[in-house]
């Protein structure tokens, strides 16, 4: 038996058919077992995942309803806390990637007419905006270089200014490199009975959140960076203030699916039905987390510390210059410039066809200028910085570039030192 399906175009004309493809109802599917490749992926984000995760993940599947469940999300809850650095009663995962917890901090606190203030000096800040702006939010906008921080008095002057209800920045800026310290945004928000939303979705569980001793209000992160899980989870943390507030409006959230109190009371009040939420990527973030718990959390941040300094000695050695000045860049994501006369789209299909190791080129204004070089979680392994010096050195040559020397010895010279 045949049918014929007749997909719709719209052009300037209105909607037409397309040509009519004919559809064979006894055409056989191909059984060939999937075969992804292994990569080591090294860019910024996804990152490696545990191999405790993964066989976490094989485990039987409860409902969304169990007790089992609300046990399981209860532990979460606990570690969790301890890797925002916070005592916050709300600190969930919610079902989605960092961008649904994005939209869910700024959504349910910057509605219409909501003055918010954002800091924005790269992509995912700009990608805040953008969300304030469609829930139609009052934009102040403070923009900064890309791949520097803001100054700290400045920050306080532009808050002071503005008046806001919520204020708005990224602690680890994916696109740059950058970590931007909150102490000083946070005080001057509280001062003028603001709300404070931190994008910490490249910190977590590698670097200092501190949420408390920050005062953070809302924090959001995703799963498949620091904590070495696959995506399709996201932290995040509400403050009791940040509650009160959610408690205290009077109309509707527009979206459903996102609602934090409807949240809240699925996931820590009653377990009141809101969706159906995955027991296997709840089994993969526990262990992810029981990871970084058996690790210890200061000797986790101090391992991406010394990683992260062993990758920058090698690359400054090979030649490159960082984007970020020493004090401001995260031990996450390294962000080399190009070097003049590189094809760095070639450079990194060649380290991922050759070597199969993926990292990731620029975003916005700096598309074609830099390198994103993630050392995450799983991934930032003495084993991984000298592989990659080794492999990105060969793909330098490739492209004609002299190396000022080795980048392999000079990371090896430094962990020597350490």
């Amino acid at each position: 038996m045949h049918e014929t399906i007749v997909p719709w175009t719209v052009n300037a004309d209105g909607p037409k058919p397309l040509a009519a493809r004919p559809v064979d109802s006894h055409a056989t599917v191909s059984l060939t077992p999937l075969s992804p490749p292994r990569r080591l992926l090294l860019g910024a984000g996804p990152g490696m995942v545990d191999a405790r995760v993964y066989q976490a993940m094989t485990l039987p599947v409860v409902s969304h309803v169990d007790p089992f469940f609300f046990q399981l999300t209860d532990r979460v809850h606990t570690m969790l806390a301890a890797v925002f650095g916070t005592g916050n009663r709300f600190t969930v995962a919610i079902s989605g990637t960092g961008t649904a917890a994005m939209e869910a901090a700024i959504g349910n606190f910057a509605g219409q007419d909501t003055a918010v203030a954002l800091f924005v000096n790269g992509y995912f800040a700009e990608r805040m905006s953008d969300i304030a702006s469609r829930q139609g939010a009052r934009l102040f906008r403070l923009d900064g270089p890309w791949g520097e921080p803001f100054d700290e008095q400045r920050a306080r002057e532009f808050i002071l200014r503005t008046q806001p209800r919520v204020v708005a920045y990224v602690q680890a800026e994916t696109s740059t490199g950058v970590f931007q310290p909150g102490r000083a945004i946070c005080e001057a928000a509280h001062a003028v009975g603001a709300l404070v939303v931190a994008d910490c979705v490249t910190s977590l569980g590698t670097m200092p959140v501190a949420v408390d001793e920050n005062g953070i209000d809302i924090a959001f992160s995703c799963s498949q960076k620091g904590l070495c899980c696959p995506p399709g989870l996201a932290p995040i943390t509400l403050s009791s203030s940040a509650l009160e507030v959610l408690r205290a409006r009077r109309t509707p959230l527009r979206s459903f699916y996102l609602d934090l109190l409807l949240l809240d009371q699925y996931y820590v009040g009653a377990h009141r039905y809101h969706h159906t939420a995955s027991a296997t990527l709840f089994y993969a973030l526990h262990e992810g987390l029981a990871a970084i718990a058996e690790e210890g959390i200061e000797r986790r941040w101090q391992r991406h510390i010394e990683n992260h300094e062993a990758l920058v000695t090698g690359l400054e050695s090979l030649g490159l210059r960082m984007l970020v000045a020493p004090a401001s860049r995260l031990s996450t994501i390294h962000t080399p410039l190009v070097p003049n006369g590189i094809d760095e789209g070639a450079l990194r299909t060649r380290l991922r066809d050759r070597h199969g190791i993926e990292i990731m080129g620029g975003l916005g204004p700096l598309v074609g200028k830099i390198l994103r070089i993630g050392l995450m979680g799983a991934g930032s392994t003495r084993t991984n910085v000298l592989r990659l010096l080794e492999c990105l050195e060969e793909a330098l040559r490739a492209q004609r570039f002299e190396p000022a020397g080795s980048g392999v010895l000079a990371a090896e010279q430094h962990y020597a030192r350490t």
